[in-house]
């Protein structure tokens, strides 16, 4: 009777960690998935949430990605790369990232007309139709996909000021 015991203490005691187990197992996998963004380059996880790899210039120094998208890119400092339009960046550019989508954006903006308007989302509806659309707040401007799929060079800010700087001095 003796072993007996000692046998149901053992299997009690092996049911009573197999839960533990199987919860930091669960831990450790749900840790290595969201560490495996961070292995990714920017440009590579914009391409694998639907968005042209080149939205980004290729002097990003690093980035976040949050537990719900909040997605942080850090420069060095402020700068401007041209596509079909000049592009400013802050330090930090922050946005929600989701599939085919970076809304809510912060930090970046866009010259119009020698104005700077701050881009406020980054929209691909329909990836068949090559377009792109830039939410500018009172319009959405229509880009060719094409443009942004490789990562572009980010030439220190120009003026480094206030964007209403550049409207008297262009």
């Amino acid at each position: 009777m003796v072993s007996t015991q000692f046998y149901s203490s053992t299997t009690m005691k092996t049911m009573t960690i197999l839960p533990l187990i199987v919860l930091l197992l669960l831990t450790l996998s749900t840790n290595i998935v969201i560490a495996s963004y961070y292995s990714l380059s920017i440009h590579d996880l914009l391409k694998s949430r639907g968005l042209p790899g080149g939205l980004f210039p290729m002097n990003v120094k690093s980035y976040t990605l949050s537990q719900n998208d909040l997605l942080e890119v850090f420069f060095d400092e402020p700068c401007e790369a041209k596509f079909e339009t000049l592009v400013r960046f802050d330090t930090v550019v922050r946005a929600n990232l989701s599939f085919g989508g970076l809304n809510g954006v912060e930090g970046l903006s866009q010259e119009e007309l020698f104005l700077w308007l701050p881009v406020k989302g980054i929209i691909v509806q329909d990836p068949s139709s090559g377009v792109i659309l830039f939410d500018i707040g009172v319009a959405q401007k229509q880009l060719a996909f094409s443009i942004f799929e490789d990562p572009q060079f980010c030439n220190p800010d120009s003026n480094n000021s206030s964007p209403f700087f550049s409207l008297f001095f262009i």
